[in-house]
């Protein structure tokens, strides 16, 4: 998966908004709540799940390629690497996973 490719699918969906709030971390936003950390183009961060259990699922298919994401990884979010064995359409399956949560997470006035 190409860095450049993921960051324009992100930007894509509806809503969707480029931000930096640290120096170099590149992160994707729908309203106010981020749904991909895209950080320097070597993995996307996503949420995988509600909880731990259903990210876990993650780390079992893909041992080498997929972790628990430090600070937020208790709340089903994952960092995913790309140009692994994680194949492309999968991570923008993750992608459309983690968007879709969080917009169902926004207070209706900040939906798209």
């Amino acid at each position: 998966m190409d860095p450049e490719k993921l960051l324009r699918y992100c930007l894509a969906k509806p809503g969707a908004w480029q931000d930096e709030p640290w120096e170099g971390d590149v992160v994707v936003k729908v309203g106010p709540k981020i749904f991909a950390f895209l950080g320097t183009g070597e993995a996307v961060g996503v949420k995988c799940g509600k909880g731990r259990d259903a990210a876990d699922e993650w780390l079992v298919r893909y041992p080498q390629d997929a972790t628990a994401s430090a600070y937020i990884g208790r709340h089903g979010w994952n960092t995913l690497r790309l140009g692994g064995a994680i194949p492309d359409d999968e991570i923008l399956e993750a992608v459309d996973t983690s968007y879709d949560a969080i917009v169902a997470a926004l207070p209706k006035k900040d939906r798209p």
